[in-house]
């Protein structure tokens, strides 16, 4: 998913956060709307990042 799908995704749904699953359905982090937004905001924001990158860039653990 891409920074701007989860940011439609979070405005629609009305939440703060979304939890990041891998294939098989294990949470491998969460993002906050506000850092997305940030991160959109930002001089190295793309929009073919995607959230996978977001967590990765931000030091947790992908498997």
């Amino acid at each position: 998913m891409t920074v701007e799908v989860a940011l439609a995704v979070m405005a629609g749904a009305r939440v703060e956060h979304l939890t990041v699953c891998d294939g098989d359905d294990e949470s491998t982090g969460s993002v906050t709307r506000v850092r997305l937004a940030v991160l959109r905001d930002s001089s190295t924001y793309t929009d073919r990042m995607r959230l996978r990158d977001v967590l990765a860039k931000d030091g947790h653990r992908l498997r």
